[in-house]
């Protein structure tokens, strides 16, 4: 038994390991939050496409869509575009949890050489950085995800009727262009930072002050610090993932045209046509499915950072 504890120790502390350890553990955590959280995302993007182009339009309800749905007797339709979110998150979330990780080894090193700490605005640069350029690598998943997820919505004759994440991204390449794989990935990628400066940084944050001023176990911290965060989180992000959902959903008319020509150009017709308060429909349902998410990859990340420190 001790030998194997050394032999697993010993592997765990080669300095490749240490390096790719962020990285493994943070798309580990996110594709676990996904898997519980999968059927409240299916909800949230079929409320922000309900209505779309009128003022006034139907205002669906969580309880509502979940009806819905369930009216045909699939409960699997819940998790309709879940192998398109676990391809994300293996992307997406490895690579800005790995990232957020390794900015903050080397702003606390240099802080500790500077007898100095790791303030709010520099958390909040990490994760802006990291939010960003791991959703840049992670659109093309993300855009099928939201194609997989929207295909119910259209008529019986124009579904695609996808069969898995890798049949979406195959067919959406060949039949508009590689490049259609990063549409709408500019407001993803201002998404991302929005929710990782929400998440990650007032997590990290929120660690820390409850750690100087409060005597709670370590448990009951990081529980409060990613409820918190994931507060942050939903009300930073929500109008740039309303838009990322409204362009990653559209395809091209007859003439090849396309009702949204960028996030501008979104923000300015929704803003129109529909008000300035649709960007924040559904909050409650984007809170619940951001929140716990945020809760459960920050809550298993620790974990798995614990026990292969």
């Amino acid at each position: 038994m001790s030998d194997s504890t050394t032999t697993k120790n010993d592997f765990l502390h080669k300095p490749a390991v240490r390096a790719a350890l962020p990285f493994v553990n943070g798309g580990i955590s996110g594709m676990v939050a996904t898997t519980v959280i999968q059927p409240v995302d299916m909800i949230k993007v079929r409320i922000q496409l309900a209505g779309e182009g009128t003022a006034g339009g139907p205002k669906p309800t969580a309880i509502g869509v979940t009806r819905q749905l369930l009216a045909s007797g699939k409960f699997l339709d819940l998790y309709t575009g879940l192998s398109a979110g676990l391809l994300r998150q293996a992307i997406y979330t490895t690579a800005r949890l790995g990232i957020f990780d390794t900015f903050m080894k080397t702003l606390n090193a240099q802080a500790t050489e500077k007898g100095t700490s790791v303030g709010f605005a520099e958390r909040a640069g990490a994760g802006l950085a990291a939010g960003g350029l791991a959703a840049f690598v992670g659109n093309p998943c993300d855009l099928a995800l939201i194609r997989m997820q929207s295909d119910g919505l259209k008529p019986p004759a124009e579904r695609a009727n996808y069969k898995s994440v890798i049949d979406a991204l195959v067919r959406i390449t060949k039949n508009e262009g590689v490049t259609a794989l990063w549409s709408g990935c500019f407001p993803t990628v201002v998404r991302a930072m929005a929710l990782n400066f929400g998440q990650l940084a007032f997590f990290s944050e929120a660690k820390a002050q409850l750690k100087e001023r409060t005597d709670w176990s370590v448990k009951t911290q990081t529980l409060a610090a990613s409820a918190a965060a994931g507060f942050f989180a939903s009300f930073f992000s929500l109008p740039f993932d309303f838009v990322k959902t409204r362009l990653q959903k559209q395809t091209k008319g007859p003439q090849g045209q396309l009702q949204y020509t960028g996030m501008f150009d979104c923000f300015r017709k929704v803003a129109a046509q529909e008000g300035i308060t649709r960007f924040y429909r559904g909050f409650g349902t984007y809170y619940v499915r951001i929140a716990p998410h945020a809760m459960v990859t920050l809550l298993v990340a620790d974990y798995l950072g614990f026990i292969t420190k």
